[in-house]
């Protein structure tokens, strides 16, 4: 009779232990889950407006279109990503390689709201591009991408009209 009574004594603590252990290593492991899934969704988008604003470039970059054209672009990305809208900036950086014979990178960071998760990506474009501070709100009737051939052959990019 004494062992069953010791072995009790053993047994409930772990019991109650697992109770609490167990649900909380779900719950942490279920947030990492969430984030390693909003975190990829945030990369995706970011990828395809890096490639929707570098087919822009591409596409006024060539000799056959004319000054003072202007394209738009809707990127087709979702509005929400898990019911969080996200904001997107760029900055425009020189290139210092040889190499790539002076052409610029364009490097566009999406933030996820509420959460501040961040994804960012870079986009190589040519020596003759000028960046116009913008900001992209995917929910906004308004997130798009502009790209205008100016007379002195600078492709003028931003987001927005």
């Amino acid at each position: 009779m004494v062992h069953v009574t010791i072995e009790h004594m053993i047994m409930i603590p772990v019991l109650i232990l697992q109770i609490f252990l167990f649900p909380l290593a779900t719950n942490v492991l279920m947030n990492v889950w969430v984030d390693s899934r909003r975190t990829l969704a945030l990369q995706d988008a970011t990828s395809h407006l890096g490639s929707a604003v570098q087919q822009m470039y591409f596409s006024l970059n060539h000799p056959t279109m004319p000054v003072n054209t202007t394209l738009r672009d809707l990127p087709g990305l979702p509005p929400f990503i898990e019911n969080y809208y996200y904001q997107g900036n760029a900055t425009l950086k020189a290139v210092l390689e040889p190499a790539l014979n002076s052409s610029q990178v364009l490097e566009i960071t999406l933030r996820l709201a509420t959460t501040g998760t961040t994804a960012t990506t870079s986009v190589i474009l040519g020596s003759n591009v000028s960046w116009q501070d913008s900001t992209f709100v995917s929910n906004s009737t308004d997130a798009c991408i502009s790209a205008t051939k100016l007379p002195n052959q600078t492709i003028s990019l931003r987001f927005g009209e």
